[in-house]
């Protein structure tokens, strides 16, 4: 993907959008051309100062999957419209498309909400972001369904199953990394295993834990115990873990993968006594598979961090993987609240919010604490709404200021 495609302005609906952040994000991308300036942006409205992170909310791959979707919509009035999955992960965005007519074929771990046999040739199928598996493909192709011309699979995703692509024909077996119920995963699964063997590892702990394998620590034979519907049909854990290439679902921790990938490095050349001019025997360069958004993203946290704040509250659906890691870059340094739209936020007291270690959400007390001024760091996962994370800040800024004070800060902003 070349440089003049980033700069493709989406048709997106204008409720997403945010004036303030617009200006805020133009007026950054102005003076700091080349990305290199990580520091956030302070909204200082006396009693309460916010902290936006540098770079936040939709991508490329996101914009461009809602461009499609909604113009799908448009151009088909008289068609069955069927989403595979979840567009991205954002109740906003999803809750828009179901209101427009849009049914999903599957929820979010693969599971058939609509029969694909209850399909004809005459339905429009929008593939998500995330892509699909070569056997929806294949389904819905032998129905008579074009797969390709309703694709909204982000660019970034397609890097990695070209990269995958690359490494096994070279022979090395694919170790992906990410979320293995994660509709990304599966799909680059499918697409890796289709050309070599494939495996799924979710962290570090189960790099480990191949790597004893790969060593011969444990038994070859336990393999296929722990990494039971990990791995691809055939495979040979006594010959295919001997040359092995490291790729990843886009959106997980770019710190993690790169861990994981040097930890198996580090494993293969001890097993193999390999130096680091002759490591490609045996460990593929994949180099980073991470979207431009995930790394920019994870990085203006990194700055946002530097400053000195009372709380984090960071905003996107609770089941969007990239937001998840900002999460839990943030919670490392202080409190951090994790909320998928205004409304969660109770009144000043009160908080509704998700608990990421428990998958639940729940209610805090006094979250905001008794601070002149408080500082608030703020920022949002890929597929969340400019538009909601505005909506947070004038929720917030409400408990301190008033709507005149409120409106003359963002003026000096414009």
């Amino acid at each position: 993907m070349n440089r003049i495609q980033f700069m493709k302005q989406f048709s997106i609906p204008f409720t997403y959008r945010s004036t303030l952040i617009s200006t805020i994000k133009e007026k950054r991308k102005g003076e700091d051309k080349m990305k290199k300036d990580f520091t956030p942006t302070l909204l200082d409205f006396g009693a309460v100062q916010i902290y936006l992170a540098r770079h936040f909310g939709f991508c490329y791959g996101v914009e461009n999957a809602i461009e499609i979707a909604f113009k799908t919509i448009d151009e088909n009035p008289d068609k069955r419209i069927f989403l595979l999955s979840e567009m991205i992960h954002n109740p906003k965005v999803n809750a828009d498309l179901i209101e427009r007519g849009v049914s999903f074929l599957q929820d979010t771990k693969g599971n058939n909400i609509v029969p694909f046999e209850s399909l004809t040739k005459e339905d429009v199928v929008i593939i998500p972001a995330f892509g699909t598996t070569l056997a929806i493909e294949e389904k819905l192709t032998a129905i008579g369904i074009p797969i390709k011309k309703y694709n909204t699979t982000c660019p970034f995703v397609e890097k990695v199953w070209n990269r995958s692509e690359q490494i096994a024909r070279k022979n090395y077996s694919i170790i992906v990394h990410g979320k293995p119920t994660h509709e990304e995963t599966r799909a680059t699964f499918s697409h890796a295993a289709a050309n070599t063997p494939t495996l799924v590892i979710n962290d570090m702990t189960e790099a480990i834990l191949l790597s004893d394998f790969i060593s011969g620590k444990l038994p070859i034979n336990e393999f296929y115990t722990h990494f039971k519907d990990r791995y691809s049909d055939g495979f040979d854990s006594s010959k295919d873990l001997e040359r092995i290439g490291v790729v990843n679902q886009t959106t997980m921790l770019a710190s993690d993968t790169q861990a994981i990938a040097d930890f198996l490095k580090k494993t293969m050349a001890k097993k193999y006594s390999l130096s680091e001019e002759n490591i490609h025997e045996r460990f593929a360069d994949t180099r980073d598979t991470l979207c431009y958004a995930t790394n920019d993203n994870q990085s203006a946290v990194y700055g946002l961090l530097e400053q000195n704040a009372d709380l984090a509250i960071v905003v996107g659906g609770f089941n969007s993987s990239n937001t998840s890691h900002l999460v839990e870059l943030c919670e490392q340094k202080l409190s951090t609240f994790y909320i998928d739209h205004a409304d969660r936020i109770l009144s000043k007291d009160e908080i509704s919010h998700f608990d990421l270690h428990h998958h639940k959400v729940k209610t805090s007390n006094k979250f905001l604490p008794e601070k002149n001024p408080l500082k608030i760091l703020m920022t949002s996962g890929a597929s969340c709404p400019d538009a909601v994370v505005e909506s947070v800040i004038k929720k917030l800024t409400g408990f301190f200021v008033s709507e005149e004070t409120y409106q003359k800060t963002i003026e000096t902003i414009a």
